[in-house]
């Protein structure tokens, strides 16, 4: 029989990609979403719990109907501009949330966590390339949260004996290669969908924050991993942390920047469609340049970023965004079922 594993947020973009690759790998995916962000059409490799982490009656009957092997913790806010206009609802749902899943796993002696965490954890980057050895100094409430809920990790490993593999992750782009599954949120804050919502004409324009950044065409560098790519580290995560039983921490990306702009020229060149762009001035404590050192998990996981080039990202989250736009009205249907 398939190991179960309790997937929090795997009705969201990353969670439900994870989802089918667990299930591809032999596993028994439960996704666990409150669908506030997530979407119901998303799951297809496994039931669907519709509740909240903090509901403690849904939460402990889903471990005991389901005994999960172990849980992996998607479910959170991540938006950091919002964390730092409503920091109290990042706290109370980031934070709260984890420890009421934590004491639920405690209860049912689940003992591994793979969490979802962020290079919002490091803060303002002191070098080009980040490891996880560099400082945890986190500059916005988003960030915050994340590092707390790794800082409870660590105590309930020591009280509890619960082992955590944490995984640090840049910018994630792209969609499932068989367009099943994809990024769809409301509004959509990333940059790669939403160049391709003004090539689609789903927007008129696309706001550029900072154009006098260190870089060769003044736009900010940011590190993009494919979420297939990051999926399958999550599948390797999880494999070692049951084989080897002790906690580690790990950075993902692909391990190279791409510029702003050099994301809007070649979402150009791949649609054939100009994209309208107006410049606004830096947002606070914007870094320049943010990359990710993924030696680590090269070499711990046995994993490389093999779908992270710019024009798989593209192509594959251009295809996607046709689908929905294309298919919206049974979407909606569906997800009001």
């Amino acid at each position: 029989m398939p190991e179960p594993i309790l997937v929090t947020g795997g009705a969201g973009y990353i969670g439900s990609h994870v989802c089918k690759t667990l299930a591809k790998a032999g596993f028994f995916p439960i996704a666990y979403d409150n669908l506030s962000v997530g979407h119901a059409y998303a799951v297809k490799w496994g039931p669907l719990v519709q509740a909240d982490l903090c509901d403690q009656e849904k939460l402990h009957a889903a471990f005991k109907k389901f005994r999960p092997k172990a849980v992996l913790h998607f479910a959170s806010f991540a938006l950091v501009v919002e964390s730092m206009q409503d920091p109290g609802k990042y706290y109370r749902n980031n934070l709260v949330s984890s420890l009421a899943l934590l004491e639920a796993m405690r209860e049912a002696e689940v003992p591994y966590i793979v969490f979802s965490s962020t290079c919002a954890t490091y803060g303002q980057p002191q070098s080009i390339s980040i490891n996880e050895e560099h400082p945890q100094i986190p500059v916005n409430p988003y960030g915050k949260s994340k590092l707390m809920i790794e800082q409870i990790l660590a105590d309930f490993e020591t009280s509890h004996g619960i082992k955590s593999a944490i995984l640090r992750y840049f910018n994630v782009g792209g969609a499932d290669l068989e367009t099943e599954i994809g990024e769809n949120h409301t509004p959509e804050t990333h940059l790669i969908p939403s160049v391709i919502q003004v090539g689609l004409g789903l927007k008129k324009e696309l706001v550029v924050y900072g154009a006098d950044f260190p870089s060769l065409d003044g736009s900010a560098i940011r590190d993009y991993v494919h979420v297939q790519d990051l999926a399958d580290a999550h599948v390797a995560a999880l494999q070692k942390l049951l084989a080897r039983k002790n906690s580690f921490q790990i950075n993902l990306g692909s391990g190279k920047g791409c510029s702003v702009l050099e994301i809007i020229r070649a979402v150009e060149q791949f649609t054939g469609k100009h994209i309208p762009v107006r410049l606004e001035g830096r947002r606070p404590g914007e870094p320049a340049h943010l990359t990710a050192d993924i030696t680590k998990a090269l070499e711990f996981l046995g994993w490389s970023p093999r779908l992270s080039q710019l024009p798989i990202l593209i192509e594959s989250a251009w295809k996607w965004h046709q689908f929905l736009a294309e298919n919206a009205p049974q979407i909606k249907k569906f997800a009001s079922c």
